[in-house]
C-alpha cells in the first residue's frame, strides 16, 4: 500500500516554482542569475498598508476569526464591488481566503463531481488543471492562438461545451500571455454560455488593475449581468498591492457555493491571517495613489523589454494587454544549436539554454500548456531587466543555424 495518494500522480510540480528553484541553487553556487520566472512584484508593500498591519498587530488582533474573513474586510470587497465593478453582493456572499489561488481550489472542491469538466483557455496558469484534476474534475485545454490575442473565441467555446462541463475558468488580464478581454468579447462568450444553462464561470481577475494603453479591464459578472449567479469573481491584493506574501485573495458569487467553501476553508487552514486580513482593508479601502505609480512603471518596463526581444534573433512577442507577463514566441530558435553542440529543440531546452549559459531565469511554454513560446516576468527592475535582455540577445546570437555551421 502506498503512502502518496493515487491522486497525485497527474499531478506536475509547478513550473514557476521549478525555474525559480533552479536559479536560486545556481545561485547560491556563485553563479549571476536574474530570475524573470517570478510572478512577483519587486516592490515593497506600501507603507499604509502594512502600518495598518502593524497596528493590527498592537491592537491584539491576533486571535482566530470568522472562517469567511472578518466583517470589516468583507465589507470592504463588498464595497470595493460595487464602486469598481458594479457588483451588488452582501457580505454572506464574499469569503476570504489564503490568496486568491486557495479560493479558485475551494471553489472546484467545493463544486465538482468526478469527472465533470472545465474548460481551460490556454495558455493558463500552470495551476489551474491540476486543481481541477485535485478535485476529482477533468480540465479540458482549449488551444487559444497568438493569433487570436491568446483568448478563447465563442467558435471554440461553444465546441468545448459538452452536457459534463461544469465550469468555464477565465483569466483576464491573463497570466502567462497579458490578455485582457474587452467588454464586447466577454459579451460574444456570454451568447454562448446563454444557451448552456449547466455552464457556471469562475472569473479569475487577480491583475485587474494592471491593464496598460487603450485596453479597459471587464469582468463577466458586471458584462454580462443576467449570468451573474452563475458567476464566481476571484480577486485579491497580492499582485496590485505588492502583498504576495500577505496571502489574502477572495471571492464573491452564489451563496450556495460561498457557503460551501466555507465549510471546506473550515477543515483545511480556518482562516486567513487575522493580521493580514487588517491590512487588506487597508489595501482595499485605503489610500491606493501608489497604484497608478506601479502601473506606470510596469508599463514602462514592458514596453523595454518587448523592444529588446523583438531584437533578438528567432524571438518574437506581441505587446501585452496586462498583468506583469511577456511571453514570447520562440519558434525561429527551434532547431539551433548551442556552443556546446547541444540542439535546442523544445522551447524548455531553450529556457534551460538561458539559465546555464546567459543567467537568466524564464520559464518555458510548455509549463502554460503553450509551446513553443517563454515567458518573463517584467516584474523586476529596469536595470535587472536590461542586463537580462542583453543577455537574451545575446545567446540567441550565439546559436548556430546547423550542427555544421
Amino acid at each position: 500500500m502506498s503512502l502518496v495518494s493515487s491522486r497525485l500522480k497527474s499531478i506536475r510540480p509547478s513550473e514557476t516554482k521549478a525555474m525559480t528553484a533552479r536559479a536560486a541553487a545556481l545561485r547560491a553556487q556563485g553563479h549571476k542569475v536574474i530570475t524573470l520566472s517570478q510572478g512577483e512584484p519587486d516592490f515593497d508593500t506600501p507603507l499604509n498598508v502594512a502600518d495598518a498591519g502593524i497596528q493590527a498587530i498592537r491592537d491584539g488582533r491576533t486571535r482566530y476569526t470568522a472562517v469567511a474573513g472578518v466583517v470589516p474586510l468583507r465589507e470592504a470587497i463588498r464595497d470595493k464591488l460595487g464602486r469598481e465593478n458594479g457588483l451588488g453582493y452582501s457580505i454572506d456572499q464574499i469569503t476570504v481566503g489564503c490568496g486568491a489561488k486557495q479560493v479558485v481550489f475551494n471553489a472546484f472542491f467545493a463544486s465538482l463531481e468526478p469527472g465533470e469538466e472545465v474548460i481551460i483557455p490556454a495558455p493558463c496558469w500552470v495551476s489551474y488543471p491540476d486543481m481541477v484534476r485535485l478535485a476529482g474534475g477533468q480540465p479540458v485545454i482549449v488551444d487559444c492562438l497568438e493569433a487570436d490575442g491568446f483568448k478563447l473565441t465563442p467558435e471554440k467555446l461553444e465546441s468545448a461545451i459538452t452536457p459534463r462541463t461544469k465550469w468555464l475558468m477565465l483569466n483576464s488580464p491573463s497570466n502567462p500571455t497579458g490578455a485582457v478581454y474587452s467588454e464586447a468579447e466577454l459579451v460574444a462568450l456570454a451568447d454562448v454560455l446563454r444557451r448552456h444553462p449547466h455552464v457556471y464561470i469562475l472569473s479569475d481577475d487577480i491583475y485587474e488593475k494592471l491593464v496598460y494603453g487603450v485596453a479597459r479591464f471587464a469582468t463577466m459578472a458586471s458584462a454580462a449581468p443576467d449570468l451573474f449567479d452563475r458567476t464566481i469573481t476571484v480577486n485579491g491584493v497580492s499582485k496590485t498591492n505588492a502583498m504576495t506574501g500577505w496571502r489574502v485573495g477572495y471571492g464573491a458569487g452564489p451563496i450556495e457555493l460561498i457557503k460551501a467553501i466555507n465549510v471546506i476553508q473550515g477543515q483545511t487552514t480556518s482562516h486567513t491571517s487575522s493580521i493580514s486580513q487588517y491590512a487588506a482593508i487597508e489595501a482595499i479601502a485605503g489610500d491606493q495613489s501608489y497604484v497608478p505609480v506601479f502601473r506606470a512603471e510596469f508599463e514602462k518596463r514592458r514596453n523595454l523589454v518587448v523592444a529588446r526581444l523583438n531584437a533578438a534573433p528567432g524571438l518574437s512577442c506581441t505587446v501585452p494587454d496586462g498583468a506583469f507577463y511577456l511571453f514570447a514566441n520562440c519558434t525561429g530558435v527551434l532547431g539551433r544549436v548551442t556552443a556546446a553542440g547541444k540542439v535546442v529543440e523544445t522551447d524548455t531546452d531553450f529556457a534551460m539554454y538561458l539559465l546555464e549559459d546567459a543567467g537568466v531565469a524564464v520559464v518555458p511554454g510548455s509549463g502554460f500548456l503553450a509551446s513553443p513560446y517563454i515567458r518573463i516576468s517584467y516584474a523586476s527592475s529596469i536595470e535587472d531587466l536590461t542586463t537580462a535582455c542583453d543577455r537574451i540577445i545575446a545567446a540567441c546570437s550565439k546559436l548556430s543555424q546547423d550542427e555544421a555551421a
